[in-house]
């Protein structure tokens, strides 16, 4: 018989990954947009859209399940496991995907053990796209073997246990943030520096030749999911504390990453790397305050 999925959570992650999962007409999903009569209507669309079952209430996705999956925005983590526990089925695996700190795994997991469920702390170390179930995974906790086989079984080739204690994967993601995301924040600032003294074509071809499509490609996804990387960075500044290590850099981090996630606004993404420097001209506030930076680079 095949394990009973629910996802929390129906952003770009639940939606790419019941998108490749051949379980996705059986699987049940909350996303917390659904109590929001504003977002209801496109959240059932969406649910519509991918063919899953989509529920009213949270109570309803978990009736059942095997196997849970939280994939929501690292503000939302804690909220979601603390839901979750109180209609949790006994013995289910409760899989926390969320890049959230380690401290904060650690509390969700003792608020879903003491509600019957058993937690597993999964870091996801690459984009979910176009990786898709083929996205590697770090599992870790007293349950990680058991979360690890569950997960190869609906579909994800490249789970990796690494260790009996939570936050063991947690920790790697949230440490490896510090210099993935870290870069894509330097990058937004080089560029608008660039722009501003008019020497940016200049500056990428110093770091070599394939720095304009690195630079386009973390512009791209700053512009996409900054507000939500924001959110993720400041749990790794959370990190970071917990460890004793000062965030310095990493608070510079959420700054740009947040400052970025606000650039769109609904509008398309720009398709190469000049528009997307051209967006930054007219809405960046540190470059539309800056008339004689307008001369492109």
């Amino acid at each position: 018989m095949s394990p009973r999925i629910a996802l929390i959570g129906f952003g770009e992650a639940g939606r790419t990954f019941a998108a490749a999962g051949e379980w996705r007409a059986t699987v049940r999903v909350f996303d917390i947009k659904t109590l929001d009569p504003a977002t209801a209507p496109a959240m059932r669309a969406a649910y519509a859209a991918h063919g899953v079952i989509g529920c009213e209430t949270l109570a309803q996705a978990l009736d059942g399940a095997d196997i849970v999956l939280s994939l929501v925005t690292a503000d939302q983590a804690a909220p979601a496991a603390q839901a979750a526990a109180q209609d949790i089925p006994p013995g289910a695996l409760f899989c926390d995907l969320n890049s959230v700190s380690p401290g904060t795994k650690t509390r969700n997991a003792a608020v879903l053990e003491a509600a019957g469920g058993r937690y597993v702390d999964v870091a996801v170390m690459s984009p979910v796209q176009p990786a898709a179930l083929t996205a590697p995974l770090l599992v870790s906790g007293p349950h990680g073997e058991d979360g690890a086989a569950m997960l190869r079984s609906i579909g994800f080739s490249k789970v990796q246990p690494c260790g009996a204690s939570i936050g063991a994967a947690s920790a790697t993601k949230m440490v490896r943030s510090v210099m993935v995301k870290g870069i894509e924040a330097l990058t937004a600032e080089m560029l608008l520096a660039g722009r501003a003294a008019g020497v940016t074509d200049g500056v990428l071809r110093s770091l070599g030749g394939d720095w304009p499509q690195k630079a386009d490609y973390n512009l791209d996804r700053m512009l996409a999911h900054g507000t939500r990387r924001a959110a993720e960075m400041e749990e790794v500044v959370a990190t970071l504390s917990e460890l004793g290590i000062d965030p310095l850099m990493t608070r510079g981090t959420v700054a740009r990453q947040r400052a970025m996630g606000t650039l769109l606004a609904g509008a398309d993404m720009p398709q190469d790397l000049e528009a997307k420097l051209a967006l930054l001209d007219e809405r960046h506030p540190e470059r539309a305050s800056t008339p004689a930076g307008r001369s492109a680079a």
